[in-house]
């Protein structure tokens, strides 16, 4: 989708050659000198009270006098803050589905200058109107083609905007894959796109395969590939946005192209939603989509560990013992528990590169989605700085997170009998014991996890991927960005002794 931004007064707006005009009416418009057709058909429908008081109420208009759209919705955006713009552009879309709404207008004049808000209408607009088409050829394509985002200032939310249009298409790439059938998002096909993103801007990509893997000492991620006959991937991608001596900030994804739970198999029920267990890898994928796009001064690595998690005659087996990247061994208690055995050798790999923050992102556990819903991701982090810069990120993108706790306490069910540690503890607080479980690989990483089992997907009527945790992500390295540049050097420094005998 083209997203365009213009300066546009009320009356300018009017003689807009688009198929409809979405018009945002603040709350307090009546402080707001209009002028012109629109602006005398905004200030009457709400004054006469035809257009509703109340967050996302709607008017459809057609054929107005002076406006040269044939149709004209005009919907209340209540304080006009980001949260407000997003739930009244995605209820005045609703009234517009027709295949003939090529063209839209929105008309963001009304409203105070509001950075967020027009991000905010951007990433609306395209959510409202996407479409996924890939495996199903009965599906009917996106109408909508292109927006024209009518502002007072253009010039003043510029940044916001481009900001908007990168996540756009950061989280479509994600939603693309995630939503894609297994059969249909392999590990080869996952190393593949990342290859493709590779040749954009900024951008370069590695993929490492099983005798690779295997040299590294990576035996956890070996063990859940094991029962599968597609063949593991280990994704290393690079985007360069500043000095080579500035440290990096390394983004792990969980690349579970398909879960079946192994031996410890899942229930028959809704496992065809296993297809989303690699939305970390996902979000990874589209935030490098987006960085490509605004091309920020940071250093980005991205590790995807990636394989198919299934239950045949050379699957890892309950209680069987493997030995780590970092030479600590695992006894594997639940092969359902897949997840966290990836993650923990991508983030020993994720040391050697002298990072400024280690932020894996994954479908980690079901506990998490009872904790916290699909409203917040699990934000996990011994580290002030990384927390609260991730947190506020959150906000600031309307992908919210919520940091949990991290006590040593919770990691008491780890011990094992057999091994350094156990791959699951009992029931209670799920997601921290996972968590717990994975910081025992970060050592002196500043490292934060985020559990987004709840927020990747969505089941039901809608089912299909959300694109998220992309806005948190990229904000976050935009964030970043802003702030001064971190110590050494992007090159890897050579594996431990201990790890490479691994």
């Amino acid at each position: 989708m083209d997203f365009e931004l213009k300066s546009l007064s009320p009356e300018q707006a009017a003689s807009m050659a688009a198929d409809a005009l979405l018009v945002l009416v603040p709350d307090n418009l009546s402080a707001t000198p209009l002028a012109g057709a629109l602006a005398t058909l905004t200030s009457e429908a709400a004054s006469k009270g035809d257009l509703e008081a109340g967050l996302g109420k709607t008017l459809s208009c057609y054929r107005v006098p002076g406006i040269k759209a044939r149709r004209v919705v005009l919907v209340r955006a209540g304080d006009g803050s980001g949260s407000a713009v997003r739930k009244a552009v995605a209820a005045g879309l609703a009234s517009l589905k027709q295949p003939n709404i090529k063209k839209l207008g929105l008309v963001l004049s009304l409203l105070d200058h509001n950075s967020g808000a027009v991000r905010a209408a951007v990433q609306a607009c395209a959510d409202a109107s996407y479409t996924y088409t890939t495996t199903k050829p009965s599906a009917k394509a996106r109408a909508l083609q292109a927006v024209v985002v009518a502002v007072a200032d253009a010039p003043a939310v510029q940044a916001a905007f481009e900001a908007g249009k990168a996540m756009v298409t950061g989280v479509e790439f994600a939603k693309e894959w995630a939503n894609r059938p297994a059969n249909h998002a392999t590990p080869s096909m996952l190393a593949e796109a990342a290859r493709k993103l590779g040749r954009k801007p900024g951008i370069k990509t590695e993929v490492l395969g099983p005798k690779e893997v295997a040299a590294l000492g990576m035996g956890a991620f070996m063990s859940v590939a094991r029962g599968s006959v597609e063949p593991l991937r280990f994704i290393v991608m690079h985007y360069t946005g500043a000095a080579k001596s500035s440290a990096p900030v390394v983004l792990v994804g969980k690349g579970i192209t398909f879960d079946t739970g192994g031996i410890s198999i899942k229930p028959a029920a809704e496992m065809d939603e296993m297809k989303f267990d690699m939305g970390g890898a996902a979000s990874v994928l589209g935030t490098f989509a987006a960085l490509a796009e605004l091309q920020p001064a940071i250093n980005v690595v991205g590790l995807i560990p990636s394989c198919e998690n299934m239950p045949d005659g050379q699957a890892v087996k309950p209680g069987d013992v493997v030995t780590s990247m970092s030479g600590q061994t695992i006894e594997i208690l639940n092969t359902d528990a897949e997840g966290r055995l990836i993650l923990c050798d991508a983030l020993t790999y994720a040391a050697r590169f002298k990072p400024r923050s280690v932020v894996d992102i994954a479908t980690l556990t079901g506990a998490c989605v009872i904790a916290l819903g699909a409203v917040r991701s699990g934000l996990f982090s011994a580290h002030d700085d990384i927390a609260t810069a991730l947190q506020q990120a959150g906000e600031s993108a309307m992908d919210p997170c919520w940091r949990m706790p991290l006590d040593d306490e919770y990691a008491e069910g780890l011990k094992s009998n057999f091994a350094d540690m156990g791959n699951v503890a009992g029931r209670a607080g799920g997601s921290i014991t996972a968590a717990k479980f994975l910081q025992k690989f970060t050592a002196d990483l500043p490292w934060a996890h985020l559990d987004i089992a709840g927020t990747a997907w969505k089941s039901g009527a809608a089912k299909g991927s959300t694109g998220r945790p992309v806005p948190l992500l990229l904000q976050y390295l935009l964030d970043e960005a802003a702030r001064p540049a971190a110590v050494p050097s992007t090159e890897p420094k050579k594996a431990s002794k201990r790890a490479r005998k691994a």
